[in-house]
């Protein structure tokens, strides 16, 4: 059985991380909340609030990132 060799995780590659867990801290910015089903209730709202075109474009960044990664082939890069 071969392995095939996986690359170190990558924030610049992953959708969560560099878009939708900013956009989603933001809109919870400078709020306090008394319960947990408060924040489930305040956080699920603030990612209904994102519209489906700013889905799309993050996922249109990411194929611009995931070929940048894979044309550097595994190499350390940084910025554009």
């Amino acid at each position: 059985m071969s392995t095939i060799p996986q690359p170190p995780y990558s924030p610049d590659i992953a959708p969560c991380d560099f878009w939708l867990f900013p956009n989603l801290k933001l809109g919870l910015k400078g709020e306090r909340f008394a319960t947990i089903e408060d924040i489930k209730v305040n956080a699920t709202a603030n990612l209904r609030a994102i519209p489906i075109e700013g889905y799309q474009r993050c996922f249109q960044q990411l194929q611009s990132r995931w070929s940048k990664c894979v044309c550097a082939e595994g190499r350390y890069f940084e910025g554009d």
